[in-house]
This record gives C-alpha cells, sequence and structure tokens, in this order.
C-alpha cells in the first residue's frame, strides 16, 4: 500500500514538476515582452536569488554537507565553473532564446540535450550509437529542421538567433548536466545547485556590473513575473521534480516532465498569444519521440550491456 502510494505521489510530483516549469518559461517570455527586463537582468537577478534561498534551505535540512563542501577549495572551484558555464550559460541561452522565438518552441530544442549527451558518450567508450540511438538522432535532426524551416528548405522560419540560441541552449545544458557529476555523488542536488547558482551569480553580478544594469525601469508586472520564475522555475519545479525521482527513478520522472514544453505551448496559445502551425506540431513531436527513444532503457538487457549509453547520464533538469 505504502509503494503504491509513493508511486502516485512520484507521478503526480514528476507531472507538476514539468508544469511548473512550462509556467516559469511562460513567464520569462512575458517579462520580456511585456516589460523592459532583458535575460541579462533576469539572469542575474535569478541566479542569486534561487542560491540564497536553496543553500538557506541546504543550512537548515542539511548543515553538514553545507559546511563541508564551503571548506573544500577544490570543490568550490568546480562549483563555481559549473555555476558560470553551466547554469548561468543555460539560464542565459534559455532566455535569450525566448526573446528571438517563443518558450515552447525553447523548450522542445533545449530537449536536444540528450543528443549531445550521447554523442560525447559514444566518443568516451569509442561505440558506434545502437540502430535504438541513430533513430533518435535521426528524429532529433528532423524536429530541429522543421522547427527552423517549417519544412521549406529555401527560408527559416525560425529566426537565426533563435535557432542559434535554442541549440545554445542545448549545448550548455549538456555542460550543466557533465560537470557537476562528481558533486552530485557527493551532496545533494540542491546544495550543488545553490552554491552553483550563488557563486555563478555573484561573479556574473560583477563580470556585467549588473548595479548598472537599468532595473530600476522593469516594470511592477516585470518584476512580478521574474519573482515567479524563480518560485515556479527553480524552487516549485525541482522540489517537486526531485521528490518525483526518489519517489518512482529518474527516467520515469523524466518522461512524465515532458509536461513542460505542453505547458509551455498552451499558456503560449492560450495567454500570450503564440501561434503554432501544424509543422511546428510535428517538429515538436518528432523531438518528444528523441526524448522517449533515449530516455528509456533498452528492455534486451544483452543489448543494453553493449550500448550503455542510456544509463551513463539519467535525464538531469535544469533549475530554470
Amino acid at each position: 500500500m505504502e509503494t503504491s502510494s509513493h508511486t502516485l505521489r512520484g507521478v503526480l510530483c514528476a507531472i507538476l514538476g514539468g508544469v511548473c516549469w512550462g509556467v516559469s518559461g511562460t513567464l520569462s517570455e512575458y517579462a520580456f515582452t511585456h516589460s523592459t527586463a532583458t535575460p541579462l537582468e533576469l539572469t542575474c537577478f535569478r541566479t542569486v536569488a534561487a542560491g540564497v534561498i536553496l543553500l538557506t534551505w541546504s543550512f537548515f535540512h542539511n548543515r553538514a554537507q553545507f559546511l563541508e563542501a564551503l571548506h573544500d577549495k577544490r570543490a568550490l572551484l568546480r562549483l563555481l565553473i559549473y555555476g558560470v558555464v553551466g547554469l548561468v550559460g543555460s539560464q542565459y541561452a534559455y532566455t535569450t532564446a525566448i526573446v528571438y522565438s517563443n518558450a515552447a518552441t525553447t523548450t522542445v530544442l533545449q530537449n536536444l540535450n540528450l543528443v549531445f549527451i550521447l554523442i560525447i558518450t559514444c566518443i568516451q567508450l569509442r561505440k558506434a550509437p545502437n540502430l535504438r540511438e541513430w533513430t533518435a538522432l535521426f528524429f532529433a535532426i528532423a524536429g530541429t529542421w522543421l522547427l527552423a524551416t517549417g519544412g521549406d528548405f529555401h527560408h527559416l522560419v525560425l529566426s537565426p538567433q533563435g535557432l542559434f540560441w535554442g541549440i545554445a541552449t542545448a549545448i550548455t545544458v549538456t555542460l550543466y548536466t557533465i560537470i557537476p557529476k562528481p558533486l552530485l555523488a557527493r551532496w545533494s542536488n540542491v546544495l550543488v545547485s545553490g552554491y552553483g547558482m550563488l557563486l555563478g551569480g555573484l561573479t556574473t553580478n560583477l563580470a556585467v556590473r549588473s548595479w548598472t544594469l537599468d532595473f530600476a525601469s522593469v516594470s511592477r508586472e516585470g518584476w512580478l513575473a521574474m519573482c515567479g520564475v524563480v518560485v515556479t522555475g527553480s524552487l516549485m519545479a525541482t522540489t517537486l521534480y526531485l521528490r518525483g525521482v526518489a519517489d518512482i527513478g529518474p527516467v520515469k520522472a523524466s518522461l512524465l516532465a515532458i509536461t513542460e514544453p505542453v505547458v509551455a505551448a498552451i499558456l503560449g496559445m492560450l495567454w500570450l498569444g503564440t501561434r503554432f502551425t501544424r509543422t511546428d506540431l510535428l517538429g515538436f513531436a518528432f523531438i518528444f519521440v528523441t526524448i522517449w527513444l533515449l530516455s528509456v532503457p533498452a528492455k534486451d538487457h544483452r543489448e543494453a550491456g553493449r550500448h550503455p549509453h542510456l544509463h551513463l547520464h539519467p535525464p538531469h533538469k535544469k533549475l530554470r
């Protein structure tokens, strides 16, 4: 009875985690289209705010880990690199891509990070992709092409900037996944992300001299949207998703969290007036197939043993 209850809780938490991430992306789009907020301002604000909140939670819930990380200089250096390259890089790329396209398309393109992880893993293991993985690569390329061109070889439907920053989001999320692996083996995801957010956020704020940015011109609606991004994307979604991972595992949780681009698309249409063509929806579907193919373990254990790519890097959600 308890197992069944935990499974149901895990399913609901994973789904709601994806919903919260979808809301977060739409709020980002709203902040950029209905106020003077910029991706750089949002990134500077949210990384520090989320870092402080996550570390405060970690301090009171696991003080031993909090202090251990604080006194490990090598770990702090990796956390700094993770924060600047992985967290700040992915969040800035993600929000910039939204400016040039929309939240739903950016979220779908972001999930191409699974393809980059597959390629890196194949290179590391010196093994060619198996049939299932080649099929996933085909659907990833076809889906991206449909979103970029609308099915017409002669012109781009998605702006070059939107395509560039969408792919950049997938690349930086790949780095976000790989860089903290040794740290996640020692400490909780919340602690690692909290230190990464704060260190990366403070470094970025200093580097771009954020006090010279025009935060004062951001409207009340813009600030509410940015605060909503921190609450829904960096706090609620993370807490719910991690609970789902704990109850039902990362594979099932990641598949259920596919509600993220779906919610972003629905909110974009109903709230922000975003319109998608049939070709856009087909492109979304192709990339969803890619996610499914690369997330579900092979049924044949002998095949999984020969091609263990799918098991090296379980889907890892970013705190956006």
